[in-house]
């Protein structure tokens, strides 16, 4: 259906964004979040088995490549992501949420499986490899912009909060079924047919992803900001035939809190930063603190934590994949356990707690470390501690980017911070790198360490002074649309 002319007396009163927020848990959200949420799953395998399964790529019996060869698929993949972002977060807000979310998934399968058949050692076939990497690190860049706001515009305010913390935290059970897909496939299976299956695992999950999603409506909220208000009462009302199918009465949704919008044309980055920088700096500067400050940590400890557990405490370098089993499962503990309390304690508490306690924590278990306290043992379960609640403050770090900036740039405001927190949080493991060095003197890690806590620490201070209490609140009262009609208008 095409969207109605924009002009100076075009206006939509729409319900429908209250209608949305005041519906109860039901069936469709449960679908919605098993179809969206899974891009955060995808993306823990394909970081987990891309660094299990590259590191075999210098064998001969593979694709015999060169260690630094091996090193900058690493980096490619991270400029697919930047790249991906940047270019599907715009189309995200100027196409819709749904075209989107089934684009970037067929660009991450076809990527990844692509990658899988890459044949012979020349320059021919690393040039296909890094290419692969790119298109599939591009997919799920995109994903990241088209998904956020597509399960925050359609996902009730009372829920906002705990399931984007959940979703998000969901990264750690791909890494799970990564690492025990890799650890098996490279001990079980010749090595060169067990790289290519790692890398078919996610594109056989994101088949299944793909049929679920295809039934999934147009974010109604979406419509509504580009005049296609008759699509976007069919959707809602299709979404409350199913809630009332579920054996809920729906309460009636009084006139007043209807919006009233004006829409206008596609707004690109430049409307992005007038937005950021004119309308919102406050939280512009919230925003990308937030995402620096855990990329920053997640990339510096995630990367190196091999290193670490093999220099350091002398453990095999076939056994490090198993002591991340562990440590996954803090990091998907604390989303899922302590999701719920930054809808029912605030946003401002539970953010700014989650970054302060996790930094606490590591300079804690740096002093610890520091003086030869710690075993491969007990320092895995430091970082469970540790990242249990590091994971949740992360993953509130997507949330709030999503949920802070208008309807109409929130796929791009989603990119540009994603972007600027990749490429910060990747000085992280070069950084580390250095300091680990071959496990000689600890001391420097212990200062790389204490280096972390205090970027944590950071994130949590601004968090608390700069912090918008969102929770369950409707997104149009926490960021009003461009397109808002003033009341005196």
């Amino acid at each position: 259906m095409k969207s109605r002319p924009s002009g100076a007396d075009t206006r939509i009163r729409s319900l429908v964004p209250a209608r949305l927020d005041r519906l109860a848990w039901a069936p469709f959200h449960t679908r919605m979040v098993l179809a969206l949420g899974t891009a955060w799953v995808l993306d823990g395998i394909e970081i987990t088995i891309a660094s299990a399964a590259t590191a075999v790529l210098t064998d001969g019996a593979t694709l015999g490549l060169s260690v630094g060869q091996v090193s900058a698929i690493a980096t490619v993949y991270l400029l697919g992501q930047v790249c991906g972002s940047l270019f599907f977060g715009r189309l995200a807000d100027a196409l819709g949420r749904r075209k989107l979310f089934l684009l970037t998934l067929g660009v991450y399968l076809a990527g990844n499986a692509l990658t899988a058949f890459t044949w012979g050692n020349g320059p021919a076939a690393l040039v296909f490899l890094y290419l692969t990497r790119f298109v599939a690190g591009a997919g799920i860049g995109g994903e990241y912009a088209a998904i956020n706001a597509a399960i925050d515009e359609m996902m009730p305010a009372r829920y906002r909060g705990r399931v984007d913390i959940a979703v998000n935290g969901t990264y750690w059970a791909g890494a799970l079924i990564g690492t025990l897909g890799t650890f098996i496939l490279l001990n079980q299976v010749s090595l060169d047919l067990g790289w290519r299956i790692g890398f078919l695992l996610g594109p056989v999950l994101g088949l299944v992803v793909w049929g679920m999603r295809r039934h999934l409506p147009e974010s109604p909220r979406w419509l509504i900001m580009h005049g296609r208000e008759r699509e976007a009462e069919d959707n809602t009302a299709r979404i409350e035939d199913e809630v009332r199918a579920s054996g809920q009465v729906l309460a009636e949704v009084p006139a007043d809190a209807a919006i009233e919008i004006r829409p206008s044309g596609r707004h690109g980055y430049l409307s992005l930063l007038r937005v950021l920088f004119s309308r919102y700096p406050a939280r512009s500067v919230l925003s990308a603190t937030l995402m620096i400050t855990q990329s920053f940590l997640y990339n510096a400890i995630f990367f190196t934590y091999a290193l670490v557990l093999t220099r350091f405490y002398g453990v095999a370098a076939a056994d490090a994949p198993l002591y991340l089993i562990a440590f996954a499962v803090g990091n998907l503990a604390g989303p899922l356990l302590i999701g719920r309390y930054f809808d029912t304690w605030g946003r401002r508490q539970m953010i700014a707690g989650t970054y302060l306690v996790s930094g606490v924590l590591l300079a804690g278990t740096a002093v610890l470390f520091n003086a030869g306290a710690l075993t491969a043992l007990t320092q895995t379960l430091a970082w469970c501690v540790i990242f249990f609640f590091a994971s949740a403050g992360a993953s509130s770090a997507y949330l709030t980017v999503s949920e802070l900036f208008p309807l109409e740039v929130r796929g791009q405001a989603i990119a540009v911070f994603f972007a600027i927190a990749q490429c910060f949080g990747a000085v992280g493991p070069i950084f580390y790198g250095r300091l680990i060095g071959e496990g000689e003197d600890p001391s420097r890690l212990f200062v790389g360490y204490l280096v972390g806590a205090g970027v944590m620490v950071l994130g949590g201070v601004v968090a608390w002074f700069l912090g918008v209490d969102a929770a369950r609140r409707s997104l149009e009262d926490v960021a009003p649309p461009l397109a808002t009609v003033a009341a005196d208008d």
